[in-house]
């Protein structure tokens, strides 16, 4: 421990409430990112796949194309814009709790969209225990 924060093995540890994963995907089957029924299943198939609650979904197909959408989840959600005329899809996967991980919906969601390639970044959202953390609280 150095000044108040856990190392573990080398690497910082931190609790935290959850963790927050934004994907790049490029090079996807464009007619599959266009499918809104396909766009639908594969993100709620993604959410389950990853053994989340799912609560409720919505999703919309734009004229001439593109779908935006998201699964919410009791764990938080999953949400995704695609534009099929680019092969490319954003999503955002956020899990709560260290029960779902947002990795699994992640490698699912490559491969269904067939993606050639991706970038990603994980978040932890919720840092609770970092040094000299004030909360302000209302009464």
């Amino acid at each position: 421990m150095i000044n108040g924060i856990k190392f573990v093995g080398g690497e910082l540890e931190l609790k935290n409430l959850g963790r927050h994963i934004l994907v790049e995907f490029y090079g996807c089957n464009k007619s599959k990112l266009d499918d809104l029924k396909f766009v639908e299943r594969t993100m709620v198939g993604a959410a389950e796949y990853s053994k989340a609650t799912v609560v409720d979904e919505v999703f919309h197909k734009f004229n001439p194309h593109g779908i935006s959408g998201v699964v919410v989840i009791q764990e938080s959600h999953l949400t995704i814009h695609t534009w099929p005329e680019y092969g490319y899809a954003a999503v955002d996967v956020f899990t709560c709790g260290h029960t779902v991980d947002p990795w699994d919906a992640f490698f699912y969601l490559n491969r269904e969209f067939e993606a050639e390639s991706n970038t990603t970044m994980e978040l932890k959202r919720g840092l609770l225990d970092l040094p000299n953390l004030k909360v302000k609280t209302t009464a």
